[in-house]
């Protein structure tokens, strides 16, 4: 097995450096988006076109978790709302349909893998990381909305 198609790397800017092309034309398993890659959904449509050009089976991702954990729509902020908020208004439903609009939004910009929903339990309110990422510190209710 070729120890390239295990890795997902970032890189910073909003084109893909040639040393990426190359390496994704070598087998490199995919790439990880970041906010340093995106400039406006269009950009980052023509970056993952790029990208699936130098491989077409290469897995594109990006954490795309709504709210205040955005990387498409970092500028302008999230037009969804993220887990904490989702969590409080307790509508696994709605969670679901948030989830569906996230996963349009990201394949229309030519993503293939949310690295969302974020499933860790807010259990220590001072945690500067988890905070609003969470869907709460109840490990049901995180548990229901994750699964959701």
């Amino acid at each position: 097995m070729n120890p390239l198609t295990v890795l997902m790397p970032g890189f910073v800017g909003v084109e893909a450096p040639e040393w990426l092309v190359t390496r994704l034309a070598e087998g490199l398993g995919g790439v990880c988006l970041f906010a340093d890659n995106v400039d406006s959904v269009s950009q980052v449509r023509n970056l993952t076109s790029a990208l699936y050009k130098a491989r077409a089976t290469a897995i594109v991702s990006m954490d795309e978790e709504g709210g205040d954990v955005s990387r498409l729509y970092q500028r302008e902020g999230s037009p969804f709302p993220g887990n904490a908020v989702l969590g409080r208004l307790a509508d696994p439903t709605l969670t679901r349909g948030v989830g569906v609009l996230v996963g349009l939004e990201l394949r229309s910009a030519g993503v293939g893998l949310a690295l969302a929903p974020d499933a860790d339990v807010n259990s220590n309110p001072d945690n500067p990381v988890i905070g609003v990422r969470s869907f709460g510190a109840d490990p049901a209710v995180v548990t229901l909305h994750t699964a959701a």
